[in-house]
């Protein structure tokens, strides 16, 4: 299932949780990184309203390190109580994911008829895989640390998309358990959400945002 989350709140927070993330700016803003003449603020902001969401991919995976960095903004996200109820997997195996591709397409043909077709993850060679407490519990948590890690890979020039079909697919599909076994989830949690990253192979153009939906209350 997709993640619901109000993305005009995640976004809100995540300002806030990639500029402790970045590390590199003091309370002024004057020890940041940023270009001349901007300030660590501006760039968050640049990187929340430029990203989008990529559906074409370069086919290297993205370095672990680059990974384990997008990662860690990701479990930096605020949770309730600092629960943390997540699980966060990350996948790089060609392996895993062209072997669980097969199976997708077994059952789901018209999935490949793309000639551009390459993995049921959108063609990502890097998945990341969360999974929340199996009562419902921390999913809207999820949602922060899922924001989290796309833009702090926006931010360093690496493309995400978030895919819900793809867990369906695990979830329902009896060949593909042995694919969530090798997650090694802890017990009672269930997969939430797989998020595909990679470098970009396409420059997605921006849709309108509905700012109607956005009022002050006097």
């Amino acid at each position: 299932m997709m993640i619901n989350f109000t993305r005009t709140a995640i976004a809100a927070v995540a300002l806030l949780a990639m500029s402790g993330c970045c590390g590199k700016c003091d309370k002024s803003g004057s020890s940041c990184t940023a270009p001349a003449g901007g300030t660590c603020a501006d760039t968050v902001i640049e990187t929340i309203m430029t990203r989008r969401s990529v559906r074409a991919y370069l086919p290297e995976a993205v370095d672990r390190e680059s990974m384990q960095r997008i990662v860690e903004c990701g479990i930096n996200a605020p949770s309730g109580m600092n629960s943390q109820p997540w699980a966060v997997r990350i996948v790089d195996s060609k392996e895993y994911i062209d072997g669980l591709t097969e199976l997708f397409v077994a059952s789901r043909p018209e999935a490949a008829a793309d000639p551009s077709f390459r993995n049921m993850f959108r063609n990502a060679p890097t998945v990341v895989f969360i999974a929340s407490p199996d009562d419902g519990r921390g999913e809207f948590d999820c949602g922060l640390l899922a924001e989290n890690m796309m833009l702090a890979a926006w931010s360093m020039g690496i493309g995400s998309c978030c895919l819900g079909s793809p867990v369906g697919f695990m979830l329902s599909a009896p060949e593909a358990a042995p694919y969530v076994e090798r997650l090694n989830l802890p017990d009672g949690y269930r997969l939430l959400c797989a998020i595909g990253f990679g470098y970009p192979d396409e420059k997605p153009e921006a849709k309108e945002r509905d700012r109607s939906k956005v009022q002050f209350v006097e």
